[in-house]
């Protein structure tokens, strides 16, 4: 049996049930109907108006982190990698991590202008560009412990609160009206003590991690959407129900006050080629997919994030390429299917620039996976071409109408952000709307 037809096997196995379900899902939950009216200046309607309207922004993210924006070796180089995340993506995760953006304390790079440091740019600059992009910024990650400053006692934990707070409030003022999206704690079940590139506190180790981490960011964040977040093999255990490790964390943490407004699964199948059958394809199975999206959708009626993906290829051979391709497919549509998921952020766009490796060196670090979108010269693979076609054709809207006698049109479509253009006697008007259900009142100047 190829590697194709080996990994497929979980998907084809419960191939017409995931096809039901999907379908109805994306009928149900990604899809809306609008009474659009065009009337003239006196309010009256407009009879023979020519609707066109298409589709220009999901209201579902897919995204990917921004972690190259200005980061590979030419401006060739780096102009292809906007060009690229911009043509696919309408979300961007930005890096926040507290040892890169505060090296000194009390030096922090936000500005644009900021010394570079690898695989970490500046939030004013991911902020500019996503501004330009219309694309939507999301922030990782507020406390992220493991990645605390060297400068920070990490035995102290009066001192790591008082410095945390004092973090989140700079970027609360700072960023608070500009990211709505905010990751505030990381794999939280995750011990890193062993590793010597991190730095984890004793903090880490308190029972109010996260209650107080999320206390805090209310305080100063009071209108954003605040996300807690865990790494793979916890966010999607669920078999033991509320018993589970990260059920019973998001429990506890909302006992003693933590205000979550969404809940973070990752989604990297970190695992070596040779592990793959044994580790890798249980998390490929739909209804295991499905039944912890229903389980947290049941229990704690909040949305959830696919917050970090990674897909691995192994190489850039034809097959082991149309693998990821083939998998991304099915995730995808079983992802967007699902009435409680509103985001899903691939994680690395490129090839040869994941972390713990040496550019383009594919044998070490996250290189390994081969899990990129784009290989390391920035020629698409098949997987990215996959992504545009869900989000750019098979999901997407557009179409002509033409308004009665009531100066109407009723368009069933994707929700999101809609262009439209206005014809009548030859003369045109461009709008714009948002398609969530709601009826459209347009003014033909």
């Amino acid at each position: 049996m190829s590697r194709l037809e080996t990994v497929m096997a979980p998907f084809e196995a419960a191939r017409d049930w995931t096809d039901e379900r999907i379908a109805d899902g994306i009928e149900k939950y990604r899809k809306a109907d609008a009474k659009v009216t065009v009337v003239d200046q006196k309010g009256q309607p407009v009879s023979g108006v020519t609707v066109r309207y298409k589709l220009k922004k999901h209201a579902f993210w897919h995204g990917a982190n921004c972690f190259m924006l200005d980061e590979l070796e030419s401006p060739e180089k780096n102009e292809k990698y906007k060009e690229y995340f911009a043509k696919v993506f309408n979300q961007a995760t930005l890096p926040f991590y507290w040892t890169d953006l505060e090296p000194e304390e009390g030096k922090v790079r936000f500005a644009k202008d900021s010394v570079k440091i690898y695989r970490r740019p500046a939030p004013d600059l991911c902020l500019e560009y996503c501004d330009e992009k219309n694309i939507t910024p999301k922030l990782h990650c507020l406390n992220y412990d493991q990645w605390s400053p060297m400068w920070l006692n990490p035995r102290d934990v009066a001192q790591v609160k008082q410095k945390l707070e004092r973090r989140i409030c700079e970027i609360a003022q700072r960023y608070g009206e500009k990211i709505n999206c905010m990751e505030v704690i990381n794999e939280t079940l995750c011990g890193f003590k062993q590793f010597d590139y991190r730095q984890s506190t004793d903090f880490f180790w308190e029972d109010d991690l996260i209650s107080w981490s999320f206390d805090v960011a209310r305080r100063y964040l009071p209108h954003n959407e605040l996300v807690i977040n865990e790494a793979t093999r916890f966010a999607w255990d669920t078999l033991r129900g509320e018993r589970s490790w990260y059920a019973l964390s998001i429990a506890d943490a909302i006992r003693r006050g933590a205000d979550i407004d969404t809940i973070g699964l990752q989604y990297h199948m970190f695992h070596r080629r040779e592990d793959e059958l044994e580790n890798a394809l249980p998390y490929y199975e739909p209804k295991r997919l499905f039944g912890a999206m229903d389980f947290y959708d049941a229990h704690f009626h909040k949305p959830l994030q696919v917050t970090e993906v990674t897909i691995p290829a192994y190489s850039n051979g034809v097959e082991d390429e149309q693998v990821q391709a083939n998998v991304i497919e099915q995730l995808y549509s079983i992802w967007f299917s699902h009435p409680a998921m509103e985001a899903v952020t691939y994680w690395n766009l490129v090839d040869g620039y994941a972390a713990f490796a040496p550019q383009g060196n594919m044998a070490v670090g996250e290189n390994y996976y081969y899990g990129g979108l784009l290989r390391f010269d920035l020629t698409p693979k098949p997987t990215y071409h996959m992504l545009e076609e869900l989000f750019s054709h098979r999901w997407h809207t557009q179409g002509c109408a033409v308004t009665d006698s009531e100066g109407s049109v009723n368009i069933r479509g994707f929700k999101g952000e809609y262009e439209i253009v206005l014809e009548k006697n030859g003369q045109e008007m461009k709008s714009a709307f948002t398609l969530n259900g709601d009826k459209v009142h347009l003014k033909l100047a």
